[in-house]
């Protein structure tokens, strides 16, 4: 007996497999190279809502942060050619990330391939190196296999993005056929003896240290790496923008690894005798640019526990390897028991106080004090507010000196990509719109991505932009000034009225330039009833919390440089 199905089209197969899979909402910028599949988002707009976004780069970037803050695959849809180059920049986030993401790339009609047809690319050979796996589908018939193998590729193993290119004549085609059931995770765990060898390298430590990072994170894995912590007594150090995945103000906690990390932090990693890396891939920024731990062979006893298996070894030789889930190894490791009492307390204490002491804030040069409107926002902000960044030497206030407290509160690109934390937090507060959302963004990462404020206007996404304005591109000025003091080339700005430009969208606007000025405007911002933007104009000198830009520059000068 033969079933008979429905004919549809493959643009009408695409939508069913994702409304199948769970997709609620993706986000994208419209095209002619994928019309089919718009006529069929039409039909499911109850199921599945599409974020009409102004440009790909943001849509890419909202449905990372998508991803990474549900767990489930963040959905791109863009067009070809210049779409999907836009995109571009979403998808090597999501990789060096570890999110899981789907960006779909419409296609030109697969009898005008290989002749440079307009808008004509090979994606499998552009995103090879950026994305897990990518895929053109050919047969309007293939579609719920291919789409399934896509859920699961981006979720399983290292989560990551997925490429799928859908040639235009495709999405036209009529196919009668059954759909896939929806993708299933799947977590891996540690072998009993790698537990065994666990416990015997901590009952043998004097001076453990976690860290804890990457992709795959869940809010249960993240209630047993406490419970594991606890257990052991253990410190606990989030890899460079994982802050939130345990609690700042917990007594084991050690502060974050990256570039607003401690000197003391720096010292007891080096001091450490037993390192534990928890999805962590242990990567450049994480580890000081590889000067944390000794490549290839660590002075540290290295535990490394990663869901992916190439990762282990591809840098360093750890003495107990385990290619294991997040979610699966710390399952097994909140049931373990020390034998005897942790001898290292005073070394957690000690870690603790150590990163309390790094989050007292100095005096920097200029009427606002981003240490105080930081020390305002740790007292104001609901445990559960998601906080947003970019990149630039602005972040390093939200990084350093606030404290993250419950799981999915930080959304930060690790790939240090400009211009993502607007989009991800329209993203986050579409998402989660019971949350407190709060994006920072210096003036030339805003600008990347600016033009996103009609979308928050259009969704009605009511977050609160911070703008961090000194007039450059501040972390290349840095740089310039360590390098080439005095010489200053290409990193000066000249910004609009952040302010006004938020009203002329229709956003709430306001301008400080006094520390005193914040709270009240930020407290006008939330009552406002629409989404608003405060423009804090620093003063250039204050380039980082450290060091001001005159500083910096006679430092590199007495050095000869």
């Amino acid at each position: 007996m033969t079933t008979e199905y429905e004919t549809r089209s493959g643009g009408q197969v695409l939508v069913d497999a994702l409304r199948i899979h769970g997709v609620d909402r993706v986000f994208g910028v419209p095209g002619e190279s994928y019309l089919a599949a718009l006529d069929a988002f039409h039909d499911a707009e109850d199921a599945i809502e599409f974020v009409i976004c102004r440009q790909e780069g943001g849509a890419a970037y909202m449905a990372e942060a998508y991803g990474k803050l549900t767990g489930k695959p963040g959905i791109c849809f863009v067009t070809r050619g210049p779409g999907a180059t836009n995109a571009s920049v979403g998808v090597h986030t999501a990789f060096q990330d570890s999110t899981p993401m789907i960006l779909f790339i419409g296609q030109v009609a697969r009898d005008q391939v290989e002749r440079e047809a307009f808008q004509e690319i090979d994606y499998r050979r552009m995103f090879g190196q950026m994305a897990k796996w990518v895929v053109e589908i050919e047969d309007a018939a293939r579609i719920p296999e291919l789409i399934s193998q896509a859920f699961h590729r981006a979720v399983n193993g290292r989560p990551g993005p997925v490429v799928v290119a859908l040639p235009e004549d495709m999405l036209t085609d009529r196919v009668a056929l059954a759909d896939t059931p929806v993708y299933k995770r799947v977590e891996t765990y540690a072998g009993g003896p790698q537990l065994e060898d666990l416990a015997a390298l901590l009952a043998k430590a004097e001076r453990p240290m976690v860290v804890a990072g990457g992709g795959g994170w869940t809010r249960q894995a993240v209630a047993d790496l406490r419970a594991f912590s606890e257990a052991f007594a253990l410190p606990v150090a989030a890899s460079f923008r994982c802050q939130d995945l345990f609690d700042n103000t917990h007594e084991n906690y050690a502060g974050d690894l990256g570039l607003a990390a401690g000197p003391k932090l720096i010292q007891h990693v080096k001091d450490c005798d037993l390192l534990i890396s928890i999805g962590a891939r242990l990567g450049e920024m994480t580890t000081g640019a590889y000067t944390l731990i000794d490549i290839p062979v660590p002075k540290q006893t290295l535990v490394h526990i990663h869901p992916g298996a190439e990762e282990l070894g591809r840098v360093y030789h750890a003495t107990l390897p385990i290619n294991a889930s997040v979610a699966g190894f710390l399952s097994q490791a909140a049931t373990l028991k020390p034998a005897i009492a942790p001898a290292w307390a005073d070394w957690t204490t000690t870690a603790h106080a150590d990163y309390l002491a790094n989050i007292r804030h100095p005096q920097v040069p200029g009427p606002v004090q981003m240490g105080d409107v930081m020390e305002w926002l740790r007292g104001h902000l609901p445990a559960d507010a998601i906080l947003t960044t970019g990149a630039g030497n602005y972040s390093a206030w939200a990084h350093r000196f606030y404290q993250y407290r419950t799981f999915r509160t930080q959304l930060g690109p690790t790939n240090g990509s400009m211009g993502y934390g607007v989009p991800a937090a329209i993203a986050a507060k579409i998402t989660a719109p019971e949350r407190m959302v709060v994006a920072f963004a210096g003036d030339g990462c805003f600008l990347m991505n600016g033009q996103e404020l009609a979308t928050a206007m259009q969704y009605d996404a009511r977050v609160v932009f911070l703008v961090i304005n000194n007039g450059m591109y501040g972390t290349i000025r840095m740089h310039q000034e360590r390098s080439y003091p005095g010489r200053v080339s290409g990193t000066r700005l000249t910004n609009p009225d952040f302010a006004a430009l938020a009203r002329s969208y229709g956003l709430h606007g306001e301008t400080v330039v006094e520390t005193d000025e914040f709270a009240d405007a930020f407290r006008r911002s939330e009552a406002s009833g629409k989404p608003a933007l405060i423009e804090i104009r620093i003063d250039p000198e204050a380039l980082t919390p450290k060091m001001s830009l005159t500083q910096i520059r006679e430092q590199a000068l007495a050095a000869g440089k």
